[in-house]
């Protein structure tokens, strides 16, 4: 069975006020399909090339351990977590808002949703809120924070998903974005660092 990809848009404030957009009261959910799924891994990564504007967002993703209950402790809801990118087509995206339709078209592509490596969450959980993590483009730091500064806790946002759409066993949930957020283009190469660590990589073709 393929696993659902739920992803928390402005879960950073800075990063809805650089947008300009509201910043959200309950968490603001969307999904990707499984096919936008795409490793990390010091591999290629192809995007369009004829859509306009492609925009990075690096964001904290966890993966659920079992199926989801109300009122399951964090620590057994979640097995590992990972850094990923949301790539997001800003311009067709853009439009779909005006438009008030919904933003799969520019949120679903193919390798819209890259995974770096995979970490156990009981070795992070401890230090999970203050431990920090960035993105690096051409080796130039883009955007860097900790979960901290999300609006929605991994707790409200978790039991926010069961409650509307359900959550299973491997599902994975990308948290939300930080402030930073621009344009990547053919020939960047993207890195991801977890408490100053590199944990995936990857070049834009």
């Amino acid at each position: 069975m393929s696993v659902n990809i739920f992803c928390v848009g402005r879960n950073y404030k800075a990063h809805a006020v650089e947008l300009g957009n509201d910043v959200p009261k309950s968490p603001m959910i969307f999904t990707k399909p499984s096919h936008a799924l795409v490793p990390m891994l010091g591999n290629e990564i192809e995007l369009p090339k004829d859509k306009g504007s492609i925009h990075y967002e690096v964001e904290i993703v966890v993966r659920i351990s079992n199926d989801y209950v109300p009122g399951m402790p964090i620590n057994q809801a979640i097995d590992a977590m990972t850094l990923g990118i949301d790539f997001t087509l800003r311009d067709v995206q853009d439009q779909l808002k005006k438009k008030g339709h919904p933003w799969l078209a520019a949120k679903g592509f193919k390798q819209s949703a890259a995974i770096a490596k995979w970490m156990k969450w009981s070795d992070l959980y401890a230090n999970f809120e203050h431990t920090p993590f960035a993105l690096n483009i051409n080796d130039k730091v883009v955007q860097q924070s900790d979960a901290s500064y999300m609006i929605f806790s991994l707790e409200t946002i978790i039991a926010h998903i069961e409650e509307n759409y359900g959550l299973g066993a491997g599902d994975l949930i990308f948290t939300g974005t930080p402030e930073g957020v621009g344009e990547v283009k053919t020939g960047d190469v993207l890195k991801a660092y977890w408490n100053n660590t590199e944990i995936g990589s990857a070049v834009i073709r």
